[in-house]
């Protein structure tokens, strides 16, 4: 009976061990996210539900937290509404370097006639995309070279109002703001 006192003296400072690892571990993670989004500059903001992309670009322009650029390839991450592999598959387009121009010399070249199994007769131009990854209330900062999600935040909208939508937009840039250390103007 002479040893409780000593396990419960023992499980409390493994248990206060235990909290200090993760409150660094949790003080890094956060210096860490701070340091990701210190190094966005630029950004380019995705088409979104209900046109917020056009209020968020206003907010974000306004409040100077970033330059908002309209060739994403000069972004260093886009906002978006939605992750997965329809986002991947419009950054790889939107970010992909120009087109080789045909070269003269091959167009003695014939292309394989359509039907065959090199060419599809049937290939569609736009394929259906799956909404899976598409989040209602939920904006993602992705980095266009690492395609990691750098920042993300929920808030749904009440409705598609005008002053819902600026609403969002504030609070998403005001949350932006604070999780970069900037102070309010």
């Amino acid at each position: 009976m002479e040893q409780a006192p000593e396990t419960f003296a023992c499980a409390a400072t493994i248990m206060n061990s235990i909290k200090l690892v993760s409150l660094l571990l949790a003080s890094s993670t956060a210096a860490l996210s701070g340091a990701d989004l210190g190094s966005v500059h630029r950004v380019y903001v995705m088409p979104m539900a209900h046109g917020l992309e056009q209020y968020l670009a206003n907010v974000l322009t306004g409040e100077n937290v970033f330059v908002v650029v309209t060739d994403p390839k000069m972004a260093d991450a886009v906002f978006t509404d939605h992750v997965g592999a329809t986002l991947q598959e419009k950054l790889d387009a939107l970010l992909a370097p120009p087109a080789e121009k045909p070269d003269p010399k091959d167009a003695d070249k014939i292309d394989a006639p359509k039907g065959t199994l090199f060419e599809p007769a049937n290939k569609l131009d736009s394929p259906a995309t799956s909404s899976v990854g598409r989040s209602r209330g939920t904006v993602f900062l992705v980095g266009t070279k690492s395609r990691q999600v750098l920042w993300s935040i929920y808030d749904l909208p009440k409705d598609a109002s005008s002053k819902e939508m600026d609403r969002i937009a504030s609070a998403i840039v005001s949350r932006l703001r604070k999780d970069m250390g900037l102070a309010k103007k």
